[in-house]
């Protein structure tokens, strides 16, 4: 455990703000803090007590010289102990939530900065978590956040999904292995009344997107006994969920092989196998083919991923998004619906809505916005940190 009297102390630059810090921002940014020759030779993950630059107190902060967020704020209480003990308290009060919001155990258990946690996912399925330790100190606290993770919620397996972006920047290497437990293949997860088949160990981030559920239960409702093309459909999330809401079919596109095989046998979990049909392709250049081939469906998702992952990107995403929305009008009937989802935090709402209402106008359709959804309740927004709030899905119904 971390104690108090053991800890550096690190100081913000005189000019820096401390007041965001204070009303709840989590983060300390590079240039913000005195990176004298003692705070650049700490390790990477060191706990540590940061005070403003009048040597007041903030918080207890986790240092990592070689990030651009310098210190991510662990507790505002400076002399707050972290070790196991601390991060019970932290995943029990995670726990209290999902266990209100949901009747089974498959949710995002824990949602990073906004769960307390900074840089730390866990997503449950049932009785397995995956934790991703994101930031350098959840790697070094990884054992005890493992046993404050088993002791709290009684999960009996547990993998470490140490790979992305995020552990990049951080500088941490990749590194994926079951730590407790065992696993007999991929895990069935219910959700929206279908059976999704997560792949815990060689599945893309944790083995499920659980952020799309709510999204996933509205379009499901806009096409029954229609016509489903889910693009860049991972393991069928979004056309599992159509069908099991009484779509007559569904097309599922994607460019990664095991995560339709992951689809298919969904599919068949779900007993819907005969109305689910799946298409290995770069989801670009199959929607140019499908229009070709002259197909229309009553409802088309298209779900990319992060197309604008920085505000360096932002300009680039947004004409990818626009192009998505072009080409998925094409496809939709008359009358039919569009659902477009962005998980790019730097393109907000109002951007992203604008940019799948050109690619809309571009392909000569006009459509109504009937509902904007977020990610589901398991994702909580921390207020202060606009990145906590990523995801946006738009659905249109488009005039004949």
């Amino acid at each position: 455990m971390s104690q108090p009297s053991d800890r550096p102390i690190v100081r913000l630059r005189p000019k820096a703000e401390a007041r965001a810090l204070r009303h709840g921002f989590p983060w300390v940014y590079a240039d913000e803090l005195v990176t004298d020759r003692r705070t650049k030779a700490l390790a990477p993950g060191t706990v540590a007590r940061l005070e403003d630059a009048e040597r007041r107190p903030l918080g207890t902060v986790a240092v990592n010289p070689a990030s651009k967020i310098i210190a991510r704020m662990l507790d505002r209480d400076a002399e707050a102990g972290i070790g196991v003990d601390w991060l019970k308290v932290k995943i029990d009060r995670a726990l209290s939530l999902r266990a209100r919001l949901y009747e089974t155990p498959f949710y995002r258990l824990v949602h990073a900065e906004a769960d307390g946690l900074p840089g730390v996912v866990i997503d449950r399925f049932g009785p397995a978590a995956v934790i991703q330790p994101n930031a350098a100190w959840a790697e070094l606290q990884f054992d005890a956040l493992a046993a404050a993770l088993v002791e709290v919620t009684g999960v009996e397996t547990v993998i470490k999904n140490g790979t992305g972006r995020a552990r990049a920047l951080e500088g941490l290497a990749e590194e994926t292995r079951l730590v407790q437990g065992a696993l007999d293949g991929p895990v069935p997860v219910p959700m929206n009344g279908a059976t999704y088949m997560a792949d815990l160990m060689g599945g893309q981030k944790t083995g499920l997107f659980y952020d799309q559920r709510p999204n996933q239960a509205f379009a499901a409702r806009l096409a029954p006994a229609g016509r489903v093309l889910d693009v860049f459909s991972h393991v069928g999330g979004f056309a599992l969920a159509a069908l099991a809401g009484g779509a007559a079919h569904a097309l599922a596109v994607d460019s990664s092989a095991p995560a339709l095989e992951l689809a298919q046998a969904g599919a068949a979990a779900s007993g819907v196998a005969g109305r689910f049909d799946t298409r290995k392709a770069d989801a670009f250049a199959a929607m140019e083919t499908l229009a070709a081939e002259g197909a229309l469906f009553d409802l088309v998702v298209c779900d990319p991923p992060a197309f604008a992952p920085n505000k360096a990107a932002l300009e680039a995403g947004l004409r990818a998004y626009e192009r998505v929305a072009r080409l998925a009008a094409h496809l939709v009937a008359p009358g039919g619906y569009l659902v477009v989802c962005s998980c790019s935090h730097a393109a907000d709402l109002t951007r992203f809505r604008a940019a799948s209402a050109r690619g809309i106008g571009r392909a000569g359709r006009r459509g109504q916005i009937l509902f904007t959804g977020f990610a589901g309740p398991d994702h909580p927004v921390l207020p202060q940190l606009a990145e906590s709030g990523y995801l946006k899905a738009v659905a249109f119904r488009l005039s004949p």
